[in-house]
């Protein structure tokens, strides 16, 4: 996994897994519960698009997961995003890639 991250929707997204299904999107959300203790506050489970937010570090974030587009994080205000809740992503997204990155490692 390598972290990429997108500006296109006015805020920071990163992208986790551009080609993850649901069970990635899953293993995500529980390693945001389990290893951060992460509460999801609001899930919106949609036909192909799912969007769960969370607060990190007092920033209001949202995982999102398409069938068509994988699965991201981004600030759940999108283009009324503060800096610091992009910065908040990016700061998400490299403990992701860490904690997804040695998982991945360890099962191969």
């Amino acid at each position: 996994m390598s972290l990429t991250l997108r500006t296109t929707m006015g805020c920071t997204e990163a992208i986790i897994d551009d080609d993850g299904g649901l069970k990635r999107f899953y293993q995500v959300a529980d390693l945001l519960s389990e290893d951060l203790n992460i509460n999801f506050s609001h899930k919106e489970d949609d036909f192909d698009t799912i969007d769960w937010e969370f607060r990190f570090k007092g920033h209001n974030l949202t995982l999102h997961y398409n069938i068509y587009n994988g699965i991201s994080i981004f600030p759940t205000k999108t283009r009324d995003a503060l800096n610091k809740d992009n910065k908040a992503v990016v700061e998400l997204a490299n403990v992701l890639e860490v904690k997804l990155f040695n998982e991945t490692r360890n099962i191969a």
